[in-house]
């Protein structure tokens, strides 16, 4: 079977994962890595007999991508065991370069496999759902793996900060929605509200996200310390409130501006029609306006969702918490696999986040066409 396109780009990173140190083996968790390639980890027979699979798995990307890349990940915890056992205690292997330039490839042919496939929306949860599955049980043979071992020393401070990430990330979302879409109805039919309003939340884009935090410090601050309520409801300069309105303020923007497109891409004949029935204003905008413009709507809130959750791991920085907590104290202390731990979860829940959404959206009546 002769490999598409595709396949055959592919199989440039997947060469190089292969030519490319496989894992890192270091004296501590802040040693540099000494590299590890995997004939020196399996001997060449090995080696080779997981080349001729590479070769295999690009002319037939589609068919054995997915065991492909479980077998690749299996294999990094093969590694590790091999390497830590009679070692030091305070020995850690990490993934080298070899190993993270194969995974993306192969993830990248099984998603080009998924994408000819054009699964349905049940289908598409039902992959996402065995991928986790299976995700999980890999990660039992990742014991020596070093990323493994930060989270098996933090357990309990992980789970507590993924909470407090989705907490922040959703509850966001949530305000930005039940405030975005309104207020793009309210510019949307009155033209005077349109360019302030559009204006204010461009110019709040352009203000980089860690210097919008140092903004919020002051104002939230002076609340908590003047205003009984807000203190009461836990506002405060530093921690959750600030992280919490400057996700909101990010949010703001997509949400407003696809509400308005959507609105505006209602053909003018349907909305001619509307009125011809008798329906006033306010029917048609709830019967026929909003159920047409529902899928640019929603196309916004996907893109708010997932941007929310990558923006709250700078949260960490003003104590918010969050997975952002392990980035910033492994860049703090020098240590590659607890910045991994941090950043790792929330590309794996943003990704999550974004296939179930368009299951969703697929799944309501109406929606696409």
């Amino acid at each position: 079977m002769i490999p598409n396109r595709l396949a055959l780009v592919l199989s440039v990173p997947l060469a190089a994962g292969l030519a490319l140190p496989f894992a890192g083996l270091r004296a501590n968790r802040i040693a540099a890595a000494e590299p590890v390639w995997l004939w020196q980890a399996l001997g060449w027979p090995a080696t080779l007999g997981i080349c001729l699979c590479a070769v295999l798995t690009v002319a037939r990307g589609r068919l054995l991508a997915a065991p492909a890349l479980a077998a690749w990940l299996a294999l990094l915890g093969y590694v590790a065991a091999r390497l830590a056992s009679g070692g030091s205690e305070y020995a850690r292997v990490s993934p080298g370069a070899g190993f993270w330039l194969g995974a993306v490839a192969l993830a990248l042919l099984l998603a080009d496999g998924l994408a000819r496939r054009q699964p349905g929306p049940a289908a598409r949860l039902a992959w996402l759902a065995g991928s986790l599955v299976v995700l999980g049980l890999l990660l039992q043979g990742w014991d020596n793996v070093s990323i493994l071992q930060e989270y098996g020393a933090r357990r309990v401070t992980f789970w507590g900060e993924a909470q407090r990430h989705l907490a922040l990330a959703l509850g966001s979302f949530a305000a930005a929605v039940l405030v975005g879409v309104p207020l793009g109805i309210l510019i949307q039919r009155r033209d005077r509200l349109h360019g302030a309003v559009m204006g204010a939340l461009t110019a709040i884009q352009t203000v980089p996200s860690i210097a919008l935090f140092g903004l919020l410090i002051l104002p939230l601050g002076w609340l908590a310390a003047y205003v009984p309520l807000a203190r009461a409801m836990g506002v405060s300069g530093i921690g959750m409130a600030p992280a919490f309105v400057a996700l909101f303020l990010y949010a703001l923007l997509p949400m407003v501006t696809n509400t308005v497109a959507g609105l505006r891409g209602v053909p003018a004949s349907v909305s001619e029609a509307a009125r011809g029935m008798g329906l006033d204003p306010r029917q048609r905008l709830t019967r026929v306006d909003l159920p047409l413009a529902l899928p640019v709507i929603l196309t916004g809130a996907r893109i708010v969702l997932v941007q929310n959750i990558g923006l709250a791991t700078i949260g960490a920085l003003i104590g918010a918490g969050g997975f952002g907590t392990f980035v910033f104290q492994g860049l703090g202390q020098t240590a590659p696999d607890l910045i991994l731990l941090g950043a790792l979860p929330t590309v794996a829940l943003a990704f999550a986040a974004q296939v179930v959404f368009d299951a969703l959206i697929d799944l309501l009546p109406g929606v696409r066409p």
